[in-house]
């Protein structure tokens, strides 16, 4: 594809985001016991369902993580509605109170929100003027405030950031991309595992006994240093590691190196940005790239629109070490992706693809469909439908799809009174 034809492209995307569309969730509901009791729970919602009060709602964004139990969701004009577990004042909504059905955070009303991030217990979202606010758990300084006195900011508090773009969140950092020269990306939060790409993991002995170790809390978001010369354009988080791509089309790796995660054929914690030497010469990747990154593993778009995926994908079988295509999705057009703690999703042309391991309904499969899968697999109800969005969290999905083109099909998705 050339540049002019990926600029129209780009500009296509773009208009149809603006425009927002209709939100479908699937996956597990029991908030206060996902990822803690084992076993099945009550109230899995296992196929792409209607979410009675956003019936209607011009959704553009929405956002979740592989470590996240709460769900965030912002419309075109700016709103932003969360719901789910509530227990560290991730929602946003002053208290503590699990939220079951998606719910505007009033504070945020007088801002126009494009973009947000959700940590394990944190949320952080962007404003159209480039400012950014935060809620939630703040001990580790993931919130960005320039403090972590305060555990828990229940409401939004201001990230002393400027000019972004866009964030993401692992589990307890987070990430912003700015449009500041030689500052492109900034990271706040949890250092351990080298995380936040300042070269070290924090590391101390707490005074009690010398052997029990902590981290030092980092709640000044701070330029990558090591990627002050390269102009980061896209970045994803997983748990506990970072995948970005600079303009030149190179993709960096950094934090914990379990599984092969960070692509770099070894599996060592990486507490510096590395480049992965798969992608360079003739392979850097293109400007409509997409990126993800799952609790264990990572994956991008390069050239010809071709998936790579490394780290662990599967709960049984090899790690795959460094990047290499899934062939599965040779030859598809993918828009966008997103990765949960072991489950995939992908819009791609008119199709919603869905895979992994999966006990809650989150891959969308239907009463009658199979809970898991070990290859991508299509999501029946939603072939035909433009997916404009996808977001994974622990236990959960959600779909953006564009009401043109699909007639009296969503009448047939069936709503839910939360």
């Amino acid at each position: 594809m050339s540049a002019v034809e990926a600029e129209k492209k780009a500009e296509e995307e773009k208009k149809v985001e603006e425009k927002g569309g209709e939100l479908l969730f699937c996956g597990a509901t029991c908030w206060d016991i996902i990822g803690r009791k084992k076993g099945a729970q009550e109230g899995n919602l296992v196929s792409p369902t209607r979410l009675r009060p956003l019936v209607g709602v011009n959704i553009r964004f929405v956002a979740s993580g592989s470590a996240s139990c709460h769900c965030v969701a912002l419309d075109v004009e700016g709103r932003c509605y969360t719901w789910g577990r509530n227990e560290r004042g991730q929602l946003g909504h002053g208290d503590s109170i699990q939220r079951d059905r998606p719910t505007v955070v009033s504070e945020l009303s007088k801002y126009k929100l494009i973009k947000a991030g959700a940590g394990r217990s944190h949320t952080v979202v962007v404003t159209e003027d480039g400012l950014s606010l935060a809620f939630g758990w703040n001990k580790h300084g993931q919130l960005g405030s320039g403090s972590a006195r305060n555990e828990i900011e229940s409401s939004p508090v201001c990230c002393l950031v400027s000019d972004v773009k866009t964030t993401a969140c692992g589990a307890d950092f987070t990430v912003w991309l700015s449009s500041v020269e030689g500052a492109s990306i900034l990271s706040a939060g949890l250092p351990q595992y080298g995380q936040l790409g300042h070269g070290t993991d924090n590391e101390y002995n707490t005074k009690d006994s010398s052997v029990r170790l902590a981290y030092e809390a980092q709640p000044r978001p701070r330029a990558i240093a090591a990627l002050s010369r390269e102009t980061i354009v896209k970045v994803a988080c997983g748990t506990n590691h970072t995948v970005a791509v600079d303009s030149n089309g190179y993709v960096y790796t950094w934090g914990f190196g379990g599984y092969g995660r960070l692509g770099h054929r070894e599996q060592k914690d990486e507490w510096v940005p590395r480049r992965v030497d798969v992608f360079s010469k003739n392979n850097v990747l293109p400007p409509d790239t997409v990126i993800s990154a799952g609790s264990v593993n990572s994956a991008c778009t390069a050239g010809g629109g071709q998936l790579y995926m490394w780290g662990k994908l599967k709960n049984t079988g090899d790690d795959w070490m460094y990047p290499k295509p899934l062939m599965d999705l040779s030859g598809w057009n993918l828009r966008c992706m997103d990765s949960g703690n072991m489950h995939h999703f992908v819009g791609a042309d008119n199709s919603c693809i869905s895979w992994g391991h999966a006990q809650n309904g989150e891959l969308g499969y239907g009463p009658s469909g199979q809970k898991s899968s070990a290859v991508p697999k299509k999501v029946d109800i939603l072939e035909g439908m433009h997916v404009m969005g996808v977001a994974c969290g622990m236990g959960h999905s959600m779909v953006i799809v564009d009401r043109m083109n699909v007639g009296d099909r969503l009448d047939q998705v069936i709503s839910l009174e939360l």
